[in-house]
């Protein structure tokens, strides 16, 4: 009797943390530079990591943290992830996923976060990429299925619902919108 008590407050716990949507933030690296012969090693400029770095600080002082980092292989995204990661989450894993990068594709990045749900309890995650990917992935995880254009370093907030497998945009902020 105790046992299938135990049982049944396990699942209803388990059940309930299912229910509670996730914080999905999709984030487009900050200003890189065009004078690389491969796409994939450009670095961010200067003005980049300022971009970054302020983004970084609207996060703090939101009190948003992540719990994970899903980030693109190339140099640029990587920087990127590493600024919000130190500045702001130094305790959330960072992976680095092939399938994230500027010809990526929405619905394969989609389907790796529900399998990555299934086997984590996650309620915060950030994820760096690039255009047009970031665009087409937040029409992906959203019902209304808006494409917005993001500048660079530009954030996109998904009030992600973990059981309907979609969300809405709930806030959308670029470095531009904090210069007071």
């Amino acid at each position: 009797m105790v046992y299938k008590i135990f049982l049944l407050l396990y699942y209803s716990r388990k059940y309930i943390y299912l229910m509670k949507n996730m914080q999905l933030f999709i984030m487009r690296h900050g200003q890189a530079s065009e004078n690389f012969r491969e796409d994939f090693q450009r670095p961010l400029l200067e003005e980049g990591c300022k971009e970054v770095s302020t983004i970084a600080t609207w996060l703090s002082t939101s009190g948003i943290t992540f719990d994970h980092i899903l980030v693109s292989p190339f140099v640029r995204a990587q920087q990127t992830a590493r600024i919000i990661n130190a500045e702001n989450s130094p305790d959330s894993s960072l992976s680095t996923v092939d399938i994230i990068t500027p010809s990526g594709r929405a619905e394969q990045v989609h389907d790796y976060i529900i399998e990555l749900l299934h086997s984590s309890s996650i309620e915060n995650m950030l994820i760096v990429s690039h255009m047009p990917l970031v665009s087409y992935l937040t029409a992906a995880l959203t019902f209304d299925k808006a494409c917005p254009i993001f500048q660079t370093a530009g954030v996109a907030q998904i009030d992600y619902d973990k059981q309907k497998m979609f969300g809405n945009i709930v806030n959308f902020v670029a470095p531009c919108d904090m210069i007071a």
